[in-house]
């Protein structure tokens, strides 16, 4: 009887503890924002037909979410990332083209994820909204069709130079 009794006193105890023991840590980096608020900017070595806000962390020293805004036509020519990168369309029409794969359209909630040195290219359809995730400091290397790294004015003319020739 002694032993029940002891036992159904264990019983109770762990699941009066449990939501103590089982809850999740307070998180001291909670943010809450809305998009009208945002201070949109451009971003060093980014074409300037994209600008962006900073959702969370710092992306010029260390893991950040940011919500990228493209005109209609606007493009980011063949380039790499050292961080990994995810990319989630909020709105809007992207297409995202990755190195030996088709291009692909990506509507709202479209997704790709890229690792580090992954060379892509990104571009607005239309006017589109994106959020960018890196797990550490955000930087960007644009590189020739032969994969060497070339600079972001070396890189816009090459991809203008392209777009003539299409037109033509």
């Amino acid at each position: 009887m002694k032993l029940r009794l002891w036992v159904w006193i264990l019983v109770v105890a762990s699941v009066a503890a449990w939501p103590v023991v089982g809850a999740p840590a307070a998180d001291t980096n909670v943010v809450i924002q809305d998009a009208a608020g945002m201070k949109f900017a451009n971003y060093p070595n980014v074409p300037t037909c994209f600008t962006g806000a900073v959702e969370s962390g710092d992306p010029a020293h260390g893991p950040s979410v940011f919500l990228l805004k493209g005109a209609a036509g606007c493009k980011v020519p063949w380039h790499w990332h050292t961080p990994n990168e995810q990319v989630m369309i909020v709105s809007g029409i992207a297409k995202m083209e990755m190195k030996d794969a088709k291009p692909t359209l990506l509507h709202s909630g479209g997704f790709a994820s890229m690792p580090s040195r992954h060379v892509h290219q990104f571009s607005c359809v239309g006017v589109c909204r994106a959020f960018v995730s890196s797990d550490t400091t955000f930087d960007i290397h644009y590189v020739d069709k032969e994969g060497k790294e070339i600079t972001l004015d070396q890189a816009l003319s090459s991809s203008k130079m392209k777009s003539v020739a299409k037109m033509k």
